[in-house]
């Protein structure tokens, strides 16, 4: 018992007198005492404050304390409704292909099984690429129920942030409003009955991956990442962060691989030579294949036309339809 006197209030308690106040008020949460002391037989307030000490916990009985809170703490995972195995696609830093390829390895699980139903959620809210990808515009249909009705342009129904605000509005929003449209997305989109949903995440290791590890059972994380070290070191984050999260990690995908001279054929590594597969090596995780540096993957995404519908036939269409066989194959394995 820790008494703290206010200016003007009496002090005059002998050392027995404080022993018989804290074994009065031991093991009770007060946070003021009013005490009445006698002083020239008149009554004298003394204002106090109780602060007990806590006996300190061992390290074994502190880390099961921990442990309990964490267990308590973590939300549930809920799987979205109507939606089988759910695929995010990640990279470590922007600028690497990701959304791009994220928009042609949902269009190529559906080339390599037209059985399959697939489904692309553009998880990325400040800066949705997936409407200018995949051409399309305009605010989604509500069902009866609110839940919004997705957009869909190649047999793909698409749903993103961008469908929702104006094409040139900037999204300054806080981390709250983020995780609030994000669970929109998630939860309140009617998707119907998918095979597959591919989720195109914002760069980074952030709210966003977090929350989506967290809420949503994830069949396995596709890293992109250009072989440039400065890119592989944003990866390779990335993989740890899912790794830690309890996400299987597909694999890597080399994105810009080698840029092949449309005149003479001569092909340039300009970012690197096979800097993914050695990350890939040294995590222990799989490679997924190349993509190589062409101008029509970059021209047929401007127009929102993807190489894989475009040009089915290119070299390039393939190394997308082979990286869809590579990620399905990576997901039986992982859902065994």
């Amino acid at each position: 018992l820790r008494l703290l006197a206010q200016p003007g209030c009496a002090r005059h308690t002998s050392p027995q007198q404080h022993g018989n106040m804290a074994a009065h008020w031991a093991g009770r949460r007060l946070s003021l005492l009013s005490l009445i002391l006698t002083k020239r037989g008149q009554h004298v307030p003394l204002c106090c404050v109780y602060s007990p000490r806590w006996k300190s916990s061992g390290p074994s009985s502190l880390q099961d304390r921990q442990r309990e809170i964490m267990a308590r703490g973590l939300p549930k995972q809920k799987p979205i409704a109507g939606v089988g195995q759910v695929v995010v696609v990640a990279s470590g830093k922007g600028g690497v292909g990701k959304s791009t390829t994220a928009v042609n390895l949902a269009l190529g699980l559906m080339a390599i099984d037209p059985s399959k139903r697939v489904g692309l959620l553009d998880a990325d809210i400040h800066g949705p690429s997936v409407p200018k990808l995949m051409n399309l515009k305009g605010n989604p249909e509500l069902t009866e129920t609110n839940r919004m009705i997705p957009l869909t342009n190649y047999g793909l129904p698409c749903m993103s942030m961008g469908f929702l605000v104006d094409e040139e509005a900037p999204i300054v929003w806080r981390g709250l409003m983020v995780m609030s449209a994000l669970e929109k997305l998630l939860r309140q989109v009617e998707w119907g009955s998918l095979d597959y949903l591919v989720v195109d995440m914002p760069p980074g290791t952030g709210d966003v991956q977090l929350s989506i590890s967290q809420n949503v059972p994830v069949a396995g994380a596709v890293i992109v990442s250009t072989p440039q070290d400065i890119a592989l070191l944003d990866a390779r984050r990335g993989a740890e962060m899912f790794k830690k999260v309890h996400v299987p990690v597909l694999g890597l995908v080399q994105n810009m691989s080698v840029f092949q001279c449309p005149n003479c054929q001569h092909q340039t590594h300009i970012f690197g030579s096979g800097g993914a597969r050695q990350l890939a090596d040294t995590l222990g995780v799989h490679f997924l294949g190349d993509i190589p540096l062409h101008l029509n993957i970059r021209e047929m995404s401007d127009r929102g036309q993807p190489v894989v519908i475009s040009s089915p036939d290119s070299p390039e269409a393939e190394a997308y339809r082979k990286l869809a066989a590579a990620v399905l194959l990576r997901i039986q394995e992982v859902t065994v």
